[in-house]
């Protein structure tokens, strides 16, 4: 076995020093990654609102596409096939877009719950209801109109 013998005070303060250096060395690198993994974090939560929003378009795209379909329908099929059967594919796809409609609101509503958003501003929630609720009128106008021409 090695006879150790202590370390003389030089020694000694070079050794302190070496490690005194380590640990604001490894202090100054969690300090980095801490600033970073809080960046991830601030990104990721402006990524989940930005998909809830794109889902939240969908809808609404969905639901005008079958708006637009059920009076396409109607007025395509009113010479072609009894009039009845305009009127139902007519009915069929504006309940859809109805649907749709309340289910964009309903999930932007329900879904993303509000996490730190430092770069972007969400919807304002208080416009989803009316516009919505608009594009529900002139579904239940086609609707009616579908049936009352």
């Amino acid at each position: 076995m090695k006879d150790r013998t202590p370390p003389n005070s030089r020694e000694f303060e070079q050794q302190t020093g070496e490690i005194k250096r380590g640990a604001a060395a490894v202090e100054k690198g969690v300090g980095e990654l801490e600033v970073r993994a809080d960046r991830r974090t601030v990104l990721a939560a402006d990524r989940t609102l930005l998909a809830a929003e794109r889902t939240y378009a969908a809808w609404v795209r969905t639901g005008l596409a079958a708006l637009a379909g059920g009076i396409g329908a109607r007025a395509l099929a009113k010479d072609i096939l009894p009039l009845w059967v305009g009127q139902l594919t007519g009915t069929v796809l504006i309940l859809f877009a109805g649907f749709c409609l309340v289910a964009a609101v309903w999930r932007e509503i329900q879904g993303v719950k509000q996490l730190r958003h430092e770069d972007i501003r969400p919807i304002p929630k208080a416009l989803l209801v009316p516009i919505n609720g608009f594009l529900l009128l002139v579904a239940l106008a086609a609707l009616i109109g579908i049936w009352a021409a």
